[in-house]
């Protein structure tokens, strides 16, 4: 079995398991007190956003050891996380108005980690007009290394934003020094949800890698 072929099970299984997971959520998660039914959207917001800077970590890292070993499929690699990024990042600023919409009042507020989030989609869509402007691969692979190394930065940015402009925006609920404030029933549903995603995020990949992969060797043959 091919790499896209394996690729291309694991998206349909994590598709399949995405639904019986929104069926748990919808069916089988309590009802947040405070939001209503409207936070069930939650479970694929918080998910979908985590994987999205899971994507461009990755895609920063690679850029750092392509600098140094000039390896091919280092950017080969980094093509394909930035491109599955784009994807989930889409998925964020998709579905965070749609819940902050019953809950704000409005679809849409300049919130420093919404901005930024927003930045960091149209860096990423940056990333592929780049990589489509530039015709000398090696060139178009140290410049892509450097703009996904730039990623990185504003992940970071992104993390802390709610902690430096405290706004609309809630700070982390999970990831914090203290126990989770999420019911057992509510964490559970949502680490299956990031389960499900870090499959997605896999399978996404492991395709995309395979078609840069069969690109280059034609390119060269």
């Amino acid at each position: 079995m091919t790499m896209a072929q394996k690729g291309r099970w694991l998206v349909v299984t994590g598709l399949v398991l995405l639904g019986g997971v929104y069926v748990r959520a919808l069916a089988f998660t309590p009802v947040e007190r405070f939001q209503g039914p409207a936070q069930k959207i939650f479970y694929v917001h918080v998910p979908a956003a985590v994987t999205t800077e899971l994507a461009v970590i990755l895609l920063g890292l690679a850029g750092v050891f392509y600098l140094f070993l000039k390896d091919p499929r280092l950017d080969r690699f980094a093509e394909s996380s930035a491109e599955v990024g784009t994807v989930f990042a889409s998925i964020v600023l998709t579905t965070g108005p749609i819940w902050g919409k019953p809950i704000w009042g409005t679809w849409w507020t300049w919130d420093a980690r919404l901005t930024s989030t927003l930045f960091l989609f149209f860096l990423l869509v940056g990333y592929q007009v780049l990589r489509g402007a530039v015709p000398d691969g090696s060139l178009r692979a140290r410049y892509s290394a450097v703009l996904g190394i730039c990623a990185v930065v504003l992940v970071g940015f992104i993390h802390l934003s709610v902690y430096l402009f405290p706004t609309l925006h809630p700070q982390p609920i999970v990831l914090k020094p203290s126990k989770p404030s999420l019911p057992g029933e509510m964490l559970l549903t949502l680490l299956l949800s990031f389960g499900v995603f870090l499959l997605l995020y896999v399978g996404f990949v492991m395709q995309r890698y395979a078609i840069a992969t069969r690109r280059a060797e034609s390119f060269h043959g």
